[in-house]
C-alpha cells in the first residue's frame, strides 16, 4: 500500500501545508540560490547536460518516423541499418549524458548539504542553554537531519525537473509543429484528457492514503499501549481485555475497508489512464490518415508515427509541471524552516574586545544580579556575594529557589539581565568564552557520559592526558578501585549514557573528568542528591579533600559537605536571605534553621544509623 509522500500524493498539499505556506520573496530566492554560487560551474555543466539529454532523448522518436518511412518506401537495408544504429547511438549517448548529469546533481546536492549541516551545527553550538531548554530536541534534530537532507531532493529533483521537463516539452512541441501544425494542435488539445483524470484519481488516492495512515497510527497506538509490559499489566488488573479487543477490532476493520477502497481507486485510475492515453494516438492516426488520404497533405506514415510518439513523451512532463507548484512550495517551506534556525540570534558570544588573562585564580563575585528565563517570571533578585580564591562556599535553599541558576551564570550558560558576574575580577561578559569555560568545572546531578570507554570519557576533558594523570584523577575521585576491577581497566565500555555503571560510579567518573580538566573553580551541583547512602559516602570521601585545596562552590543537602565550606549562603525565592557559618545560622531561627531541622539533621541521623 502506498503511503503519504509517495508519487501519488506529491501533487497535493495537506491542510497544514496550505496554512503554513511560505511567502516566496526575492530575498528568499536569492538566499536559496546563494548556496549554489560556490558550485556555479558544475551547475552550468548540469544545465548543458539537461539540455543535451532532453533533446537527444526525443531524437529516437524522430528517427522512428524515418525508420517507418524507410520500411514503407523500401529504401534499402543499408539505410534501415544506419537509421537503427543512429537511433541506438543517440539513445546510448543520451543515457550516458544522463548518468553524468545525475552524478553532478548528486555531487552538488551532497556538497551543499555538507555546507549547510556544518554551518547549522556550528551555529547551534553557539546557542545558549536557553535555546536547548525551550526547544524540542526532536525538532532540533529534524532541522539538522531531515530538513537539510530534503535539500538534496530539491536540487536533484525539483530544480532539474523544472528544467528537463520544460526543455522536453518545448522541443517536442517544436518538432510536432514543424511536422504539421494541425496534428500538433490536436495533440495539445488532447493532453488535458489524460492529465485531468490523472490528477483527479491521484487526489482521491491521496485522500484515502491520508485516512489510511491515520487509521494505521491509531492501530499502532493501541498495540504500543496494550502490548507493552506496563500496559498489559494495567489491562489485566482492570479486566479490560474485551474492551481493548473490541477497540482494536474496530480500528482494524476500518483499516481493511480503507485498503480495499484505495486498491480499487488505483484500479479505476489505471483503467482511466489506459483509456485516455489511447485516445490521443487514435485521434492523431485518424486525423492524420484523413489528411493524407482525402486532402493530400504532405504527410507520411512516419510523420504521423513521430507525432504519436512525441505526444506520448509529453504526457509525463505536462503532468509533472502541473504538480511542480506544490513541489516548489514545499521546497521553499523546507528552506524557510532551515533559515529560521540560521537566523536565530547568538545570545552568548565573545565580546569584540574579549580578554584572555594569562591565568585565573577562580575568585567569583556577584554584584546586584537580576535574572529571568522569561519576562513574566524573575528568578534571581539583587544577588550579591563574593568568593575569594582558595576558599569555598555552600549554597543551600529550598527546591526551586535559584541555586542552580546562580552557578549557571558563572560559565555564561546564561547571561544576567542586570548587574554583573565577575570571574577573577573581570566581568564574565568581557572574558574570552573559551578561557572562562576552561577554568570553570561543574559536576552536576545529571551526569552525562558518552557511549565509549572510561578512558575516552576522561580524555574528553584533556585529550593529551598521560596514563599517570588519568590514574591520579581516578584516585582523587575515589573511582580507581572500581576501574582496577574491570577486565579492561580504563578501556572498559561504559555503555550508552553510562548505562553499564551505577549512579555513584558515573558521578565519581564525572568528578575524575572535571579534575582532569584542572579548572580554577570547581562547582558541585547536588552531586549526591539522587544516590544511595553508600554511593553518596564514596563521593563525599572524594569531594571533601578537593574543596580543601581548591576554590569551590557547593550546592548540597549533606550537612558534612556544607560544614566543610568556609561560608554558607541561604537562598530563597531567588534572594540571598541569610549567610554565615553553620552554628550562627542554626541559632538565627530562619530558613537555614528550618532546612537543618527538616533535611540536614534527618540526613545526619540516617547516616549515623547506617554506620552503626
Amino acid at each position: 500500500m502506498q503511503r503519504m509522500g509517495g508519487p501519488m500524493g506529491r501533487g497535493f498539499m495537506t491542510e497544514e501545508e496550505k496554512k503554513n505556506r511560505p511567502k516566496v520573496t526575492k530575498e528568499l530566492l536569492f538566499r536559496v540560490f546563494s548556496y549554489l554560487r560556490p558550485y556555479w560551474k558544475q551547475f552550468l555543466l548540469i544545465l548543458v547536460c539537461i539540455a543535451f539529454s532532453s533533446l537527444l532523448a526525443l531524437y529516437p522518436n524522430v528517427l522512428t518516423g524515418r525508420i517507418v518511412d524507410a520500411l514503407a518506401e523500401k529504401q534499402g537495408v543499408d539505410i534501415l541499418i544506419k537509421l537503427i544504429l543512429l537511433s541506438l547511438g543517440v539513445t546510448i549517448g543520451s543515457s550516458l549524458i544522463g548518468v553524468g548529469q545525475n552524478y553532478l546533481n548528486s555531487w552538488i546536492a551532497q556538497h551543499i548539504t555538507f555546507d549547510m549541516r556544518n554551518k547549522m551545527y556550528a551555529h547551534l553550538q553557539q546557542m545558549s542553554q536557553r535555546f536547548f531548554t525551550t526547544n524540542n530536541q526532536g525538532d532540533i534534530i529534524t532541522r539538522m537531519t531531515s530538513d537539510i537532507g530534503g535539500v538534496q531532493s530539491v536540487i536533484t529533483g525539483t530544480f532539474t525537473s523544472i528544467l528537463s521537463n520544460s526543455i522536453t516539452l518545448i522541443a517536442a512541441l517544436a518538432v510536432m509543429y514543424q511536422r504539421n501544425w494541425m496534428l500538433a494542435t490536436l495533440g495539445v488539445l488532447v493532453i488535458p484528457l489524460f492529465v485531468l483524470p490523472s490528477r483527479r484519481a491521484g487526489k482521491t488516492r491521496w485522500e484515502l492514503t491520508r485516512e489510511s495512515q491515520a487509521c494505521s497510527d491509531e492501530i499502532n497506538g493501541i498495540l504500543n499501549e496494550t502490548l507493552s509490559v506496563s500496559g498489559q499489566m494495567l489491562v489485566k488488573l482492570f479486566g479490560k481485555e474485551q474492551y481493548e479487543y473490541d477497540r482494536y477490532k474496530d480500528a482494524n476493520s476500518r483499516m481493511i475497508r480503507l485498503n480495499i477502497k484505495e486498491s480499487m481507486a488505483g484500479r479505476w485510475f489505471f483503467m482511466v489512464i489506459s483509456v485516455f492515453s489511447s485516445i490521443g494516438p487514435m485521434l492523431l492516426y485518424l486525423v492524420g490518415g484523413i489528411l493524407m488520404m482525402q486532402y493530400g497533405q504532405d504527410l507520411t506514415v512516419g510523420d504521423i508515427t513521430v507525432m504519436v510518439s512525441l505526444l506520448g513523451r509529453m504526457y509525463g512532463p505536462v503532468n509533472q509541471l502541473l504538480n511542480i507548484q506544490v513541489e516548489w512550495i514545499r521546497s521553499m517551506a523546507l528552506f524557510t524552516r532551515i533559515f529560521e534556525y540560521f537566523d536565530l540570534p547568538v545570545e552568548i558570544q565573545n565580546a569584540p574586545d574579549a580578554v584572555t588573562p594569562s591565568s585565573a585564580d577562580g575568585s567569583v563575585a556577584f554584584q546586584h544580579v537580576n535574572f529571568s528565563y522569561d519576562p513574566e517570571r524573575q528568578i534571581l533578585h539583587d544577588v550579591s556575594f563574593s568568593l575569594r580564591a582558595g576558599h569555598s562556599i555552600a549554597i543551600v535553599g529550598p527546591s526551586g529557589s535559584g541555586k542552580s541558576t546562580i552557578i549557571n551564570l558563572i560559565p555564561r550558560l546564561y547571561d544576567c539581565q542586570e548587574g554583573a558576574v565577575l570571574f577573577g575580577g573581570t566581568d564574565v561578559k568581557k572574558l574570552d568564552l573559551s578561557f572562562l569555560r576552561r577554568n570553570v568545572g561543574i559536576v552536576s546531578q545529571e551526569t552525562y557520559l558518552f557511549n565509549g570507554t572510561i578512558r575516552e570519557n576522561l580524555l574528553y576533558a584533556k585529550p593529551d592526558a598521560t596514563e599517570e594523570e588519568l590514574i591520579a584523577a581516578c584516585k582523587k575521585a575515589n573511582i580507581y578501585d572500581f576501574v582496577q576491577k574491570q577486565e579492561l581497566g580504563l578501556d572498559a565500555m561504559v555503555g550508552n549514557r553510562g548505562l553499564k555503571l551505577s549512579g555513584g560510579e558515573k558521578q565519581r567518573l564525572s568528578i575524575a573528568r572535571v579534575l582532569l580538566k584542572d579548572p580554577a573553580l570547581l562547582i558541585f551541583d547536588e552531586a549526591t542528591s539522587a544516590l544511595d547512602s553508600i554511593s553518596e559516602a564514596k563521593i563525599q570521601e572524594a569531594i571533601e579533600p578537593i574543596i580543601q585545596t581548591r576554590t569551590s562552590i557547593l550546592i548540597a543537602h549533606r550537612l558534612s559537605t556544607i560544614l566543610a565550606a568556609d561560608e554558607i549562603l541561604v537562598v530563597k525565592d531567588g534572594r540571598i536571605v541569610e549567610r554565615g557559618e553553620h552554628a550562627q545560622l542554626v541559632k538565627a531561627g530562619g530558613v537555614y534553621t528550618e532546612l537543618y531541622e527538616t533535611q540536614f539533621k534527618k540526613a545526619l541521623e540516617t547516616e549515623a544509623k547506617s554506620t552503626q
